[in-house]
């Protein structure tokens, strides 16, 4: 039980980390974000054998990185003696980044989503890229590109082809979440 456990935190890991630290330092600032969330996942290694590891982990894990990320608000408030006006934008800001503020949590999973589908994008050979971007990011016409590029239509058929076969076999995992986000 626990090498599977020590696989699926590992992929945890890997899957939420960069997005947890992107959601703490919105609430605690860049100095202090990493060390909620090592926290966050310290704490959640120490729990390996009475917690399960199951849909609900991502609310999990952002609902710990905010009940963190406002202690540190508190303790930041109380060692400064901020006055009552800082500490009235601290619980704003806490507010704002709260879990069950789905918008949030959405705008920040989007930007990843994006990040990794304009990576794959660029992984395309360079035809194939300039092709698909052309199509997909400009709205052209497999006609209209064919004559930019001075290529037959064949051919711009062709590159379309190759490349949404790379990008369903590459991005085949964000399929779901893919149809989720369009769906919105």
């Amino acid at each position: 039980m626990n090498g599977n456990f020590d696989l699926k935190y590992q992929a945890l890991f890997r899957k939420y980390y960069p997005n947890l630290i992107f959601y703490a330092t919105r609430i605690v600032g860049d100095e202090e974000a990493e060390d909620v969330v090592q926290d966050v996942f310290v704490e959640l290694w120490k729990r390996k054998d009475s917690i399960e590891i199951g849909e609900q982990i991502q609310a999990f894990l952002y609902r710990a990185v905010y009940t963190r990320s406002l202690n540190v608000l508190k303790r930041r408030n109380i060692a400064d003696g901020y006055c009552n006006a800082l500490e009235d934008i601290n619980q704003r800001r806490a507010a704002f980044y709260h879990p069950d503020n789905n918008d949030v949590i959405r705008r920040i999973e989007n930007q990843e989503l994006r990040k990794e589908i304009l990576g794959a994008i660029n992984e395309l050979p360079e035809k194939c890229k300039e092709v698909f971007k052309l199509s997909y990011l400009h709205d052209m016409k497999n006609k209209e590109i064919a004559d930019l590029m001075g290529v037959s239509l064949r051919t711009i058929e062709a590159h379309m082809y190759k490349a949404l076969k790379y990008l369903r076999s590459r991005l085949e995992h964000l399929m779901l979440l893919l149809l989720l986000f369009l769906m919105k």
